[in-house]
């Protein structure tokens, strides 16, 4: 903690002190339990490893001007890890459990909250895992939620400065009527691959299309895509994208702002229209992009001038990032202080 050097921090793993442990057993969720291990001990033959039953979710804490600890829309991450739970049959964790188990994670590891103006952040990760042994296919009737946290940097090494994205048709993220809009860990498993392509070119991140016909805009690799034309903020919508809570509350802001909001689906040939685009999510809070390439029809798309973030892009994050911080009012009831 001495040497930790908060305004340098990356987007990554850092040990802290505790976490917080459940077990759900014989129909029910136990208590919580409070480990300093890192290391989990599960059978060999549990869901999670062979059939894919794992779910997670992010939200962040911020430590504000007055030194009060915040922590973003804890129920909107409560539900939705809820539904990713419904979409793979999972016990569902009550919301009052999530909440309690979050506000206990922070306070344990309270000194990892970084200072105010560090541009650093508390991460907080929980995690559903199937714990039943079993060789067929069929949904565990033993799980472990579990929450842990590490301070972090900005998701994406250039911080809030534009960056290329790439198109890559030949790659797809999640199915049609698939798990796209649950949070569980093959969806990132399937991105790996075009994501590493995708560094290997230069770029950061990698926009899908539609998984079926390859026509319409999808998710951003990590994160939500969204545009800005005409004093319209445009999101795709599509069954097969995470429903972002950065984004639905961006919608908000925008809004706020006078904006006019649209979520369709998006033909990629829109790009060449928009004025901003970005890609937004916990991780992310706003990464502006600076032009996207379509590498399969040898086709770009620029949107960033003399290599600064576009102005509605560059005042939706900073009043997204002044309400998480406690520097601007909260009139939503986003931000919960943690006492």
């Amino acid at each position: 903690m001495e040497n930790l050097n908060w305004a340098e921090l990356p987007f990554g793993y850092l040990k802290t002190d505790y976490n917080i442990r459940c077990y759900y057993r014989h129909g029910r969720w136990g208590e919580f339990e409070v480990s300093s291990s890192e290391i989990l001990t599960i059978h060999m033959a549990a869901t999670c490893l062979h059939y894919g039953q794992e779910a997670f979710d992010g939200l962040k804490a911020f430590r504000g001007k007055d030194g009060k600890i915040r922590v973003f829309r804890m129920d909107e991450n409560a539900w939705r890890l809820q539904a990713s739970s419904r979409g793979i049959r999972m016990a569902e964790l009550p919301v009052d459990m999530f909440r309690e188990a979050v506000r206990k994670v922070i306070r344990l590891n309270e000194r990892f909250v970084p200072p105010y103006g560090s541009g650093a952040s508390l991460y907080i990760r929980p995690l559903l895992l199937g714990l039943g042994a079993q060789v067929g296919v069929s949904p565990a009737d033993e799980y472990l939620f579990l929450v842990f946290v590490t301070p972090v940097g900005p998701y994406f090494k250039t911080g809030f400065k534009p960056a290329p994205v790439c198109i890559m048709r030949e790659y797809d993220r999640a199915a049609p009527q698939g798990t796209g809009a649950i949070k569980v860990g093959g969806n990132y498993a399937a991105s790996l691959v075009a994501g590493h392509l995708a560094h290997e070119k230069g770029y950061v991140a990698v926009l899908y299309l539609d998984p079926k016909e390859k026509k319409y805009l999808d998710e951003c690799g990590p994160a939500n895509f969204f545009a800005i034309r005409e004093n319209t903020y445009i999101t795709p919508a599509s069954g097969s994208i995470l429903p972002s809570i950065t984004n639905a509350s961006l919608r908000q802001l925008a809004v706020d702002m006078g904006l006019q909001v649209a979520c369709r689906p998006i033909p990629v040939e829109e790009l060449a229209t928009f004025e901003e685009a970005a890609e937004c999510g916990t991780a992310a809070v706003v990464a502006p992009i600076s032009r996207i390439d379509d590498l399969n029809e040898n086709k770009s798309y620029p949107f960033s001038i003399h290599g600064k973030p576009g102005p509605v892009c560059e005042q939706l994050y900073h009043k997204l990032l002044a309400i998480q911080t406690g520097d601007a009012p909260d009139p939503y009831g986003w931000m919960e202080v943690i006492a």
